[in-house]
């Protein structure tokens, strides 16, 4: 008998919000896509001050996996700071997070870019916008070197 792969092997990671004492781990766990260009630089202090907009799934030696939603003034929202740990992906961790994160939205309209591939966008109904349909002030935001691309969910 073959022994199963250790993605189906491993337990469903929990999920919960953020507290300002995970900001140390979100910036470990978000680092290497930072280095990348796969994320926006953050430090320690902006993943504390933002820690309410975070939803973490902890590991016995870190985080494996995050993801915040921040409120935008026309009562619309942005999905950022999305990431799994390399261990952890294609496990399901990122479709648990964004499954999360879509319950916490509410229903809002939710905008978000990547410079990433975007299926798991795609499969949870993300459109890709001009960036210049895009709230204004979050599109002003973008870095246009990263070369992101923008996607709406209503």
């Amino acid at each position: 008998m073959s022994s199963p792969s250790s993605a189906t092997t491993l337990a469903p990671a929990p999920i919960r919000p953020a507290v300002g004492v995970d900001a140390h781990a979100l910036f470990a766990l978000s680092a290497p896509f930072i280095r990348s260009g796969a994320l926006r630089r953050r430090s320690v202090a902006d993943y504390r001050t933002a820690a309410a907009d975070f939803l973490v799934s902890p590991g016995p030696a870190g985080l494996l996996g995050c993801v915040a939603l921040g409120g935008l003034p026309d009562g619309a929202a942005v999905l950022y700071n999305f990431c799994v740990h390399g261990a952890r992906q294609g496990t399901g961790l990122g479709s648990a997070l964004l499954d999360a994160l879509l319950h916490r939205a509410d229903g809002r309209p939710l905008y978000t870019a990547t410079t990433g591939s975007a299926r798991l966008f795609h499969h949870y109904g993300f459109t890709e916008i001009p960036a210049r349909l895009a709230p204004p002030g979050w599109a002003a935001g973008l870095d246009p070197a990263r070369n992101s691309r923008v996607y709406l969910r209503t």
